[in-house]
């Protein structure tokens, strides 16, 4: 009797703490129901790092269906606006010939979300930073992969942008 006493109450403290599966939460405003997501800024000196992050947030965003995703800023909820600060590739392992062959690739950014109705910052971090390994086959060097590690770093980017300001991890 005492278990099920126990697990009762366990189960009343989760719902009453808003727990929930990660995917199926949504930190934003009721009120937001349509986002602007301009071209971000590219501070850094790789080409088209700007489109490619830009890109894979808004098809991210896309692929969740929390919102709607808007040309028009005159139309949205909500604008989200990211400036790429940084972007590294730095070798951190090395094959029998002395050449790279796995690099730890650093992204760092500012993103705002900020709400156009309530004027206010729903989500804002001056320094969100993604990292990732990235395996280079053997025989080829990095910046002949660049355009494949890019656009597969900017899906993983875009997901953990997306993840953390739609629910708040």
């Amino acid at each position: 009797m005492k278990k099920y006493v126990i697990l009762i109450v366990l189960g009343l403290f989760c719902l009453n703490c808003s727990y929930h599966l990660r995917g199926t939460g949504s930190s934003l405003p009721t009120h937001v129901k349509s986002v602007n997501i301009p071209m971000f800024k590219n501070m850094t000196t790789r080409f088209q790092l700007d489109l490619k992050l830009t890109q894979s947030v808004i098809d991210e965003m896309v692929a969740r269906g929390k919102v709607d995703i808007t040309s028009q800023r005159d139309a949205a909820d909500a604008i989200l606006i990211g400036e790429i600060s940084s972007f590294t590739a730095r070798p951190i392992a090395f094959s029998g010939e002395a050449a790279a062959d796995r690099y730890n690739i650093t992204v760092v950014a500012k993103i705002v979300l900020r709400d156009l109705i309530d004027n206010k910052v729903i989500f804002s971090n001056p320094y969100f930073v993604y990292q990732e390994e990235y395996e280079v086959p053997e025989g080829t060097d990095f910046e002949s992969m660049q355009s494949e590690a890019i656009d597969k770093i900017a899906e993983k980017f875009a997901r953990s942008v997306v993840i953390t300001i739609l629910e708040g991890f």
